[in-house]
């Protein structure tokens, strides 16, 4: 069995705010060690449950926070910024499945350090679907044909798992109070519930089905102000609807829809002013 980690930074067990999850913050070394050794317990139950190959795609920020010198020995790490697929990147139609570790709630909504890929983003929508990071890389695996069998986080970002995906088997490390403020387990007893979890995902993978994105499927991202609308709009192919901050690109396939996303939220950061 072959399996896909996309391993992000704010469902982390125990990170409540930003002071964990920014690399220049005086809480993120200590946040880096818990993402590391959570997964590491992730990676250590599904050697157990029978897995011969692991591959780790860290995937926040700039995508170098798992200590590599303290991760399992047995998984391959993928870590560095200016990945053509982002949080996915490395995913192919190879593997059996893939889980996501320390995710969150899509912007806007009620869950610990919410958004989507920059604070910049209002909403995302395929085909006026609202969906977070989440769903933006579960429609990924699922070109691929790889299905989600696994997603821990937060309560928030749990909840927005299993209304997406029929069957995929969740993991709540910790409660949100705010969104800079949680009820979270401690990192040994969030080590031993995924390691169940893991356990049980694997157990039961042949229930859960990929899930098939949309053909030619139009994306749309609602930028905060328009500014940041202006530069997303700079790429060719999209359309900054009238009156709003909302642009839109029409894709050959989910691939592109995920690509002109990762092309316009850079684009959108060179907006210099926040209002």
């Amino acid at each position: 069995m072959k399996l896909y980690l996309s391993v992000d930074m704010e469902g982390i067990t125990g990170l409540p705010d930003h002071t964990f999850v920014l690399a220049e913050k005086h809480n993120y070394n200590r946040a880096r060690k818990i993402m590391t050794d959570e997964t590491n317990y992730v990676i250590e139950a599904a050697m157990q449950s029978g897995c011969s190959e692991i591959v780790v795609n860290d995937s926040h920020s700039k995508m170098n926070n798992l200590l590599i010198d303290a991760l399992h020995p047995e998984a391959l790490l993928i870590t560095g910024e200016g990945k053509p697929l982002s949080m996915m990147q490395g995913l192919d139609a190879s593997y059996d499945g893939a889980l996501f570790i320390g995710y969150h709630a899509r912007a806007g909504q009620f869950g610990v350090m919410s958004h989507s890929m920059i604070h910049a983003v209002r909403n995302f929508y395929i085909n006026d679907q609202p969906v977070g990071e989440l769903g933006l890389n579960a429609y990924v695996a699922g070109y691929f044909e790889v299905p989600i069998l696994m997603v821990a986080g937060d309560d928030q970002a749990v909840k927005e798992a299993e209304e997406l995906i029929p069957n995929v088997t969740t993991a709540t490390v910790k409660e949100t109070i705010s969104r800079s403020a949680v009820k979270s387990l401690t990192p040994q007893k969030a080590g031993e519930l995924l390691s169940k979890r893991v356990q049980h995902a694997l157990d039961r993978r042949n229930k859960v089905d990929p899930l098939a994105p949309p053909e030619k499927p139009v994306i749309k991202i609602e930028f905060n102000n328009y500014g940041q609308a202006e530069w997303a709009s700079l790429m060719p192919g999209t359309i900054l609807e009238a009156g709003t901050t909302i642009v839109r690109f029409e894709a050959k396939d989910i691939l592109e829809a995920y690509q002109a996303m990762l092309v316009m939220v850079e684009l959108a950061l060179n907006a210099t002013f926040s209002s």
